[in-house]
């Protein structure tokens, strides 16, 4: 794995391959970082409809992933895996750019903020 890249575990791939197969217009799986939470950043992962000029794209396991430019600078290196805690089942993700998460796990911090390279 180049430390860029985003990648799934193959237990999300598997889910996320399951879920593009119900949906008619799924490219792939889009990840970005939105400004909100009590630590100042947010995870959105949602279906991507298409792949814009200032998004990157990744394979991992055989799902494709769009990241808006942005968003990149936030996500270098992430793992994502999908877990089953208790009877909720969510993507947990694994960000070696967080410095700090919340008490309630939705959001994050970034020491420093990233440079664009």
């Amino acid at each position: 794995m180049n430390t860029a890249d985003i990648v799934l575990t193959e237990r999300a791939a598997n889910h996320v391959k399951n879920f593009l197969a119900t949906q008619a217009m799924g490219v792939g799986l889009r990840v970005a970082v939105k400004t909100t939470g009590c630590s100042g950043h947010q995870y959105v992962v949602e279906m991507a409809k298409s792949v814009g000029e200032q998004d990157t794209t990744f394979e991992s396991n055989g799902v494709k992933i769009v990241v808006d430019a942005l968003s990149l600078r936030y996500l270098k290196g992430t793992e994502m895996d999908y877990v089953k805690e208790g009877i909720n089942e969510i993507f947990k993700f694994n960000n070696p750019n967080v410095a700090e998460t919340c008490g309630c796990g939705e959001s994050f911090s970034i020491a420093e903020p990233p440079q664009d390279k």
